[in-house]
């Protein structure tokens, strides 16, 4: 008896309930206010009308006149226009004599390297703006949006997907631009140079990894993350979800993370019978986003970053610079996440220094002590159920996985070629996996059975003439046929065909006038004193209408001598944006598709945005500050010239 009342206690106390409609002022209060206070620091830094805005420094005087320079010295070293039609032989003669002439006789201009493997050995965007007719640049720009629509909301028309999408639109803006060429109103499209490959090898090199390190062993490496994310207090499971989710996406890379773990967390919720998952699932995804600015492995635009800096920027000074931001970042959302859903995750608490009460002294209320019971009972009535196997320690696969991690990131830190690391990383998992797979993993039982559960006599097969045939030898399972296929190709397009969109819109000079307009006498200028918090502002916005990557190779092409802190400075804004809407990075429209795989629809664009805009605000402008005003990386270009003051680079 006492026992039917305990568990009809348990179950009234865990059971869900429907979360307070909250009122409009509520709801979108915050948000409201951060978009007020942005505007007004701005206004009050720069002016109403950008009259504050700083004259040039001689220090930007001279690196725009070295950089005039050297784009001027990279182009004469270029081949004519008319050699374009040998470059279908692609690295053939031409390109060869090329590279042997200029690299004997003017390496110090040309500075081949091979992160620099493009046709003149260095990312330097060439403006040829003023070879397309009005009618070409409205054209290039009208293909180039309403791909974009398509490619933000591809349920609209036709069930392609985005990877499909940006690939056929890349294959359309090649072919319009060759008609655009033979009609008189634009220039050649070298699409080719266009496609940077780093970030594609070090996307699949990452993935290659991750999915092996997944998928490896049963109960392994990430098995036992997953068990470490359960908890029976709310705000607890939460704070954990959060501290993996920034870890690991500093580590390998938020879309990977919050792939695997989104179902996770969904089945957490599950488990726990949480009214409203939307809490757990913003865990998850902001602090993915804000995680994976720490490292230049950490996101698909750090990844760009890196391949088309002028200067080169080393994975330990990367984190170094980002370490004080991202952490301010990490601790400011974790308390508006606490704050904006503390109903949800301090249940029965009477306000927020309560909450702070039960965080760092320990209290509990009574809802609290009921969910701490009810998850103690089911877990030992789940222990009383299972047989012990003694597999919950750390066999010698889950051990052989640690080894490959922390050599992953030492190697990282040491500096070696991330690409390479990355991809070597991935191989030699891979055969562990299949050594694993052939030796010592059972082999699959085929015996078939009656009604009885009676086990059946193989089948015995004849040739013609009634000759018994020996049964074939079971061909093994290869990697090509399982774990090499769940690797997500289909991004690797999508990020193929977002660098032939965005190359040929770059050729336009449409981001370019964009950027003159609006950075006004900031736009030479943009990380310097009071400039740095409206480029930001730029960035943040542009970010969450075309996308954080498309954004930085916009850059790259607008502001090819960039030095290492203004790279610093657009990874940040651009990694942190993605938290202000669900459209503003890939992870948080991996998390919705993926709970809604396993039908949580609860994360969506309108509940997403209230909080994500002022907590996204909060941490841009923090974290903005302490970088601009705490950081050892180079405010000047040493490849240019500029931190010497010369007028030249080597």
């Amino acid at each position: 008896m006492t026992d039917i009342e305990k568990s009809t206690v348990v179950d009234e106390v865990t059971k869900p309930t429907a979360p307070a409609k909250m009122s409009f002022l509520r709801k979108w209060g915050p948000a409201l206010l951060a978009v007020a206070a942005v505007f007004a620091l701005n206004a009050s830094l720069l002016g109403p009308t950008g009259n504050k805005m700083p004259e040039l420094s001689d220090a930007t005087l001279n690196r725009r006149a070295l950089a005039e320079k050297r784009t001027a010295e990279v182009l004469a070293m270029a081949p004519s226009a008319d050699d374009h039609k040998f470059l279908a032989r692609g690295y053939g003669s031409l390109s060869s004599e090329f590279k042997n002439r200029n690299l004997a006789q003017n390496g110090d201009v040309l500075e081949y390297t091979r992160r620099r493997h493009r046709y003149l050995g260095e990312y330097v965007h060439i403006d040829v703006s003023d070879q397309f007719s009005a009618f070409g640049k409205w054209s290039v720009s009208i293909i180039y949006f309403a791909y974009w629509v398509f490619l933000m909301f591809p349920n609209w028309f036709l069930p392609i997907g985005r990877p499909g999408i940006a690939l056929g639109g890349g294959l359309s803006m090649v072919v319009w631009r060759y008609i655009l060429q033979v009609t008189g109103n634009g220039p050649y499209f070298d699409a080719e140079r266009v496609i940077i490959l780093e970030p594609l090898f070090l996307l699949f090199g990452l993935m290659l990894t991750t999915i092996y390190l997944e998928k490896m062993e049963r109960g392994g490496l990430f098995d036992k993350l997953r068990d470490s994310l359960d908890d029976p207090v709310n705000w607890k499971r939460s704070a954990k979800i959060m501290a993996m989710s920034t870890i690991g996406s500093a580590a390998v890379m938020n879309d990977s993370v919050v792939l695997i773990f989104s179902g996770v967390v969904v089945d957490l919720c599950v488990r726990h019978k949480v009214a409203n998952s939307l809490p757990y699932l913003l865990s998850l995804a902001t602090t993915a986003n804000i995680g994976s600015a720490l490292t230049l492995t950490g996101n698909p635009q750090n990844i760009l970053i890196v391949s088309l800096a002028y200067d080169d920027i080393g994975w330990l000074e990367f984190a170094g610079n980002m370490l004080l931001p991202v952490t301010a970042a990490t601790i400011i959302n974790a308390v508006m996440v606490f704050i904006y859903y503390g109903s949800e995750l301090f249940p029965g608490s009477s306000g927020v220094m309560e909450n702070f009460g039960i965080m760092f002294l320990g209290n509990r209320t009574p809802e609290m002590l009921a969910q701490e019971h009810a998850y103690y009972a089911r877990q030992a009535a789940a222990e009383e159920g299972e047989p012990e196997d003694g597999g919950s320690g750390w066999t010698f696969w889950s051990k052989i996985q640690v080894v490959v991690v922390i050599a992953f990131l030492i190697f990282f830190a040491l500096g070696f070629d991330v690409c390479v690391v990355s991809i070597t990383a991935g191989a030699v998992l891979m055969v562990i996996a299949a050594y694993k797979r052939q030796h010592y993993d059972p082999r699959p039982d085929n015996t078939q059975y009656d009604a009885e559960g009676n086990p059946l006599p193989p089948k015995k097969t004849y040739d013609m003439d009634g000759n018994e045939i020996e049964p074939e030898e079971e061909e093994l399972v290869t990697e090509s046929e399982t774990t090499l296929t769940e690797v997500d190709y289909g991004l690797l397009m999508l990020f193929i065909g977002q660098f032939l969109l965005i190359g040929s819109f770059d050729d336009t000079g449409v981001p370019q006038a964009f950027f003159a307009l609006s950075m006004g006498k900031c736009a030479d200028q943009m990380t310097e004193g009071a400039c740095v918090y409206w480029f930001v502002m730029i960035i943040t916005v542009l970010s969450n209408i075309a996308s954080n990557v498309p954004v930085c190779q916009m850059l790259a092409a607008t502001f090819p001598y960039a030095t290492p802190y203004d790279w610093l400075q657009v990874s940040f804004s651009a990694t942190i944006a993605g938290n202000l809407t669900m459209l503003g990075s890939a992870a948080n429209m991996i998390v919705a598709f993926q709970a809604a795989k396993v039908g949580d629809r609860t994360f969506t664009s309108e509940r997403h945005a209230p909080f994500g805009i002022p907590s996204t605000l909060l941490c841009l402008y923090a974290g903005t500050f302490l970088l601009a005003t705490f950081h050892f990386a180079p405010e000047c270009s040493e490849r240019l010239g500029e931190c010497d003051g010369g007028d030249g680079a080597e």
